[in-house]
């Protein structure tokens, strides 16, 4: 089922989210719904608190492009997009690694807003999946720059606020139509 984006100012996009402490068929079927609204809304990744859902789940899928890593490891293994996405992770932990390096990123709680955001190039995540197993999971590129968007999220922390001060003052006028239209 398609569920609905919550968009920029809403609330629970600030709100850290609360751990997942079990896997229940309810949190199944949210990650279903999650999926099929992220693919819906044509994004890469989706996390629970931008459909209301104030919990740690998060699903990334950039299996459209291969050639948007340079490596992926899964417990140590050589692994491909397309073996492990769409990725459903509950609870992550992040280890950054790599040089920090700036990207054009946007948001689907943001319509029509991108901008260039610095994140570290490489991470390693610990995660569960959604059958309790601990995924470790090491790479770089698009997945590593999604895996810390949605993780960001989960805590509250949105990608306008990893801008340059000089980009925050370029979208001061969309924030505050935004907060007009959908505060």
């Amino acid at each position: 089922m398609i569920r609905k984006i919550v968009f920029y100012p809403d609330p629970v996009l600030r709100k850290p989210a609360a751990p997942v402490t079990e896997v229940t068929d309810e949190v199944r079927a949210l990650a279903t719904d999650m999926i099929e609204t992220m693919y819906e809304a044509q994004g890469v990744g989706l996390a629970a608190p931008q459909i209301g859902v104030s919990s740690q789940l998060a699903v990334v899928d950039v299996s459209h492009d291969e050639e948007c890593i340079s490596y992926l490891r899964v417990n140590g293994k050589e692994t491909t997009l397309d073996e492990i996405c769409p990725l459903v992770f509950v609870n992550p932990e992040l280890e950054f690694l790599g040089e920090k390096e700036g990207d054009t990123e946007g948001c689907l709680s943001f319509p029509d807003l991108r901008g260039e955001i610095v994140r570290p190039s490489e991470v390693k995540a610990t995660v569960q999946n959604l059958d309790g197993e601990t995924l470790v999971i090491e790479t770089d590129g698009l997945f590593a720059r999604a895996i810390q968007h949605e993780t960001d999220h989960l805590f509250g922390k949105l990608f306008i606020d990893r801008m340059s001060s000089a980009r925050k003052l370029a979208i001061k006028r969309q924030l505050k139509e935004m907060q007009a239209e959908f505060g």
